[in-house]
């Protein structure tokens, strides 16, 4: 598959560049933007390194993760996104994003994750895309519900952080669901 390039309405999912390491610690980390996702907030470090990261493994054959960033139109990186293939599964992926604090509540959130529906779907031809969320994180509920994404099943105690179990909530979206919504 070519590099990565998809645009919506307002926003657009690329490759990641060596220069976006700013802009993934402005999402990573911020300890708004990371309350509910599986990790406490990451250094500037750790930010350049999975940008580093992020950018080898774009050129691995196959490639078995596309780890993108999400930019207003010719604008800045406002998010960070993810499509990671599930070698057990065939045609199957998990997915997560995430966006800096200030620019929720514009619906970029639902246009984010319709754009990484729309990468594994008619970029990569998956067959089903599912993502886990915090229990207590009803934004990211209404977010992947108002994109066309069911609600599935509660995994219980998934994640460990800050010295506690916490249970993730998953949703999902098979071909023939985004076939129907596109």
């Amino acid at each position: 598959m070519p590099p990565v390039h998809r645009t919506g309405p307002r926003l657009a999912l690329r490759e990641l560049e060596p220069a976006d390491g700013d802009g993934v610690f402005a999402v990573y980390g911020d300890p708004v933007a990371t309350r509910h996702l599986s990790f406490e907030p990451r250094t500037r470090d750790q930010a350049e390194g999975i940008v580093a990261r992020s950018i080898a493994s774009a050129t691995e054959v196959p490639r078995t993760e596309y780890a993108v960033a999400v930019v207003e139109h010719h604008g800045p990186l406002v998010g960070f996104g993810r499509l990671a293939l599930d070698p057990h599964q065939l045609r199957g992926t998990t997915f997560g994003f995430a966006l800096r604090p200030d620019v929720w509540g514009r619906g970029y959130g639902v246009e984010t994750v319709r754009l990484l529906l729309g990468l594994g779907f008619d970029g990569l031809g998956l067959h089903r895309i599912w993502g886990a969320r915090a229990p207590m994180n009803v934004a990211s509920a209404a977010t992947m519900t108002a994109a066309g994404m069911v609600e599935e099943r509660r995994i219980r105690e998934h994640v460990h952080k800050a010295g506690a179990w916490r249970d993730s909530v998953v949703h999902a979206m098979l071909d023939r669901e985004w076939q129907r919504i596109t």
